[in-house]
């Protein structure tokens, strides 16, 4: 077990590769009642064509990763969800474009849910039976989410910005395409992705590491798997430019909501060069769209904008997009004063004082957000796959310099990169407006 000390940030790591390719990492914090852990797999909505070794291009149906995702939690025994809460835990899962991810917090017996954690992910249970329920339950999960404005907007918006990635599609697919999901499909996914070599085991919070990883080496060493899959995954081509410029839909909300974004046409990072670019554009956008900007006060003052205003920025491999947006009284006018505003720092650049506040904030709400062992434990497994040390952050914002940060404003936030999505309510005639 080799230790990681990030003495500066009073963090530190345990971490050791076993012998069926498991990469574990134990990051205990003395003095906590709280235990918090994730399992990881390098699977997510936007892996549905890919080869393995030399086999031919395997193309799933839309939604197959999170499908996946909610039947792991069935078992011959039942509900694992009752096996963590007689161990006083409680459980999830969640599916994002590029991850699966299951995880369990505790206050007490940690090991025992340790146990439960790695034996429900690594002993899947598929029926013809199981599989067609599921179908019905997710089914309506999909139409629950498509009456969701901040779900509508958000897809409207990728929808708009990406012709082809097939991160325009919603993680959990359509009910026409989870219709063609079956149990063999389900089960050469899983082969493929949850093999223990794809995956990724953190575990933060009031634990001794060595009894931990005790608890995890001798559980791993009980089962046998395969060899470790050779995984290509395949991505369409994607033109810089965004597709659909404007997409409109009516909903019953009681007020607009309009996401305005920006495809990223530089990808293909990974490491320290993604967390840089990455701390950079989201620097950018909290000086000028931030909850302390000028703009963000001025907006709230005239009703232009209310407190669910936010900005956002996602960055992996083959991806990345920035947001602003939110509930707005006028979509129109939110539109050109984001773009008014955006156009005159390109001519002007940052203020100075601005921007160095901004990396500093950056800086003191990361360092912040260490005492939770919630937010380490993602926050390590969502960057783990993209080559990105956590622990790196706050040296990769101090290497933040004005001149990049200009630089980067100028090169990201085009015009022919952006599309805009609007929510309008259904009393309002939504125009037929779609398209460019």
């Amino acid at each position: 077990m080799r230790e990681l000390d990030y003495s500066r940030l009073r963090e530190r790591l345990y971490t050791e590769q076993l012998d069926n390719g498991l990469t574990v990492f134990l990051a205990p914090k003395p003095g906590y009642q709280q235990v918090f852990a994730t399992f990881t797999t390098h699977y997510g909505s936007i892996d549905s064509v890919f080869r393995v070794g030399d086999e031919a291009p395997a193309a799933v149906p839309d939604g197959i990763a999170h499908f996946l995702e909610h039947k792991m939690f069935e078992s011959p025994q039942g509900d694992v969800f009752n096996e963590f809460a007689k161990n006083g835990a409680a459980a999830n899962a969640f599916t994002t474009f590029d991850q699966t991810t299951y995880l369990f917090s505790c206050t007490e017996n940690a090991k025992e849910n340790m146990q439960v954690l790695l034996d429900f992910v690594q002993e899947p249970y598929f029926t013809d039976e199981n599989v067609e329920k599921e179908k019905g339950i997710i089914g309506q999960e999909i139409r629950m989410y498509d009456d969701n404005p901040e779900w509508r907007s958000f897809f409207g918006l990728l929808r708009g910005l990406y012709q082809q990635h097939p991160v325009r599609i919603d993680i959990a697919g359509t009910v026409e395409s989870i219709a063609k999901i079956d149990k063999e499909t389900l089960y050469r996914c899983y082969r493929t992705f949850y093999h223990p070599s794809n995956m990724m085991l953190f575990c933060a919070g009031g634990f001794d590491p060595k009894e931990m990883m005790d608890v995890i080496r001798s559980n791993q060493a009980k089962k046998s798997f395969g060899p470790a899959p050779d995984i290509e995954r395949i991505y369409p081509e994607e033109p810089s430019e965004a597709g659909e410029r404007k997409s409109v839909a009516a909903l019953s909300v009681s007020q607009p909501r309009c996401l305005i974004g920006w495809k990223d046409a530089n990808t293909g990072l990974t490491g320290q060069d993604l967390l840089a670019q990455e701390m950079l554009t989201g620097v950018i956008l909290d000086v000028l769209f931030g909850r302390s900007s000028p703009l963000y006060h001025r907006w709230i003052d005239e009703g232009l904008i209310d407190q669910q205003f936010t900005w956002e920025y996602e960055l992996t491999p083959s991806y990345g997009y920035s947001l602003v947006g939110g509930n707005t009284a006028d979509p129109d006018r939110l539109i050109a004063e984001v773009n008014d505003a955006l156009a005159r720092a390109a001519a002007e650049g940052l203020p100075e004082e601005a921007f160095h506040r901004g990396r500093k904030k950056a800086m003191g709400r990361f360092v912040g957000s260490l005492d939770s062992p919630n937010f380490i434990a993602r926050s390590f497994s969502s960057y783990y796959f993209k080559g990105v040390d956590l622990f790196d952050t706050v040296e990769v914002l101090e290497s933040l310099t004005l001149q990049q940060a200009n630089e980067r404003l100028r090169a990201h936030f085009i015009p022919r990169q952006q599309a805009v999505s609007i929510v309008l309510p259904k009393a309002v005639d939504a125009p037929a407006e779609k398209g460019r």
